[in-house]
């Protein structure tokens, strides 16, 4: 019997909010040291809108339940959507780190509150399916990544006084979703009389818990300081660094939308370990390469072994949460927020006192923390497997 994965409008949307928030992630953590060059700040400093983006991953981990309860996930996304808006118009026209960091503030909320409504939205509508179809979802997330990520670079190389109005492009995909693709038809959400989903999570959760940390914090060091390691090893300029990082969205988006399938046979554990793996692997050749081009590849495996520990982590602490969807998203959102918020900002402080190479060497800690945690505590996520080639 074959399955497929069905992409209707309920996935294109949810997809498309996800690539509206991604192209500001893919623009942010790359253009630090531009924002570094314009408000004159050390690494510690510019690590502080890492942090504020963290914070405010926490704060949404802790009012999504409360919110996806009270409006319904739907509604819930759009409210993300809102705040994130809000905070990007704001970002883009704060002239100092005392504006910029709230501005962050503001803007991650709303990206955590969207993405953590799309990860239930897509495991509730697909159930067996929603593997598969959470990785395809955030294989087209990445394409927002990578032309955050190439707009600013872009911009920054030819008009480098104006590379933040680039992350002004996620303005009008929102609005066309909102104004285009939101579903009118809705029935009014009622909520459930037993209040939102709460309750203590198991041990095994919470061991899970820590392995997502160690994911995120792994990624997010990659991501946001990348380009800093680049120019430090190449000597690269700023704005050439921004664009190599985009190789690291691209490996992303083609580990969400191959990796599934090619992988589609092994345990979900096994995928996510085999990610972690690759990750390792292109960390290392971007940590000891002092070759531009060199550095370029690396990013770019690194991006293929990152793809896919988001979706898979998320769906093993969703497997833990005793079928409490809402309530486990949110408590991986607290832990995207301290990865989020202590990993860059640890990372530049490091940096600021050893150096951004040596500094780097946090990375495959992290990596081997969530590799074990993996093999300490397996999950039994279902997956029903594809047989035959998906269009």
């Amino acid at each position: 019997m074959t399955h497929k994965i069905t992409r209707d409008r309920y996935f294109w949307t949810v997809a498309l909010q996800t690539v509206c928030v991604n192209i500001f992630l893919g623009s942010f953590g790359p253009s630090q040291p531009l924002l570094r060059a314009d408000q004159g700040t050390s690494l510690t400093i510019a690590g502080l809108h890492g942090t504020a983006m963290g914070v405010a991953s926490i704060l949404a981990g802790l009012v999504n339940p409360h919110l996806a309860h009270r409006f319904g996930r739907p509604v819930t996304a759009w409210i993300g959507i809102g705040f994130f808006s809000v905070g990007l118009i704001a970002f883009v026209a704060s002239p100092s780190v005392l504006f910029s960091i709230p501005a962050a503030l503001i803007a991650g909320f709303g990206i955590s509150i969207t993405i953590n409504n799309a990860i239930t939205a897509i495991t509730t509508h697909y159930k067996e399916m929603s593997p598969m179809a959470l990785t395809q979802a955030n294989a087209i997330a990445s394409c927002g990544y990578v032309s955050g990520t190439l707009i600013v670079g872009t911009i920054a190389n030819n008009y480098r006084d104006f590379w933040r109005f680039g992350m002004l492009i996620a303005l009008p995909l929102a609005a066309f979703l909102f104004f285009g693709m939101r579903d009118k038809t809705t029935e009014v959400h009622i909520p459930h009389e037993d209040g939102s989903q709460s309750g203590k999570l198991s041990r095994a959760f919470w061991i899970s818990w820590v392995g997502y940390v160690a994911c995120i914090s792994s990624e997010f060091a990659i991501s946001f300081w990348a380009a800093a390691l680049i120019i430090d090893r190449t000597g690269a300029t700023p704005a050439i660094s921004t664009l190599t990082v985009a190789a690291l969205g691209t490996g992303m988006a083609l580990g969400r939308w191959y990796g599934g399938r090619i992988l589609k046979r092994w345990h979900i554990d096994t995928q996510l370990n085999t990610f972690i793996g690759i990750q390792a692997v292109g960390f290392t050749i971007v940590w000891f390469s002092h070759n531009l081009q060199i550095s370029f590849i690396g990013v770019l495996i690194a991006g293929l072994g990152i793809s896919n520990q988001f979706a898979l982590a998320s769906l093993r602490m969703i497997a833990f949460s005793d079928n409490r969807p809402d309530l486990a998203i949110g408590r991986s959102s607290i832990a995207a927020g301290i990865a989020i918020g202590g990993s860059p900002f640890l990372l530049g402080v490091l940096g600021d006192a050893f150096g951004i190479s040596r500094a780097y060497l946090m990375v495959p800690v992290l990596i081997l923390i969530a590799y074990a945690i993996v093999k300490i505590s397996p999950s039994h996520v279902p997956q029903k497997v594809l047989i035959d080639n998906e269009l």
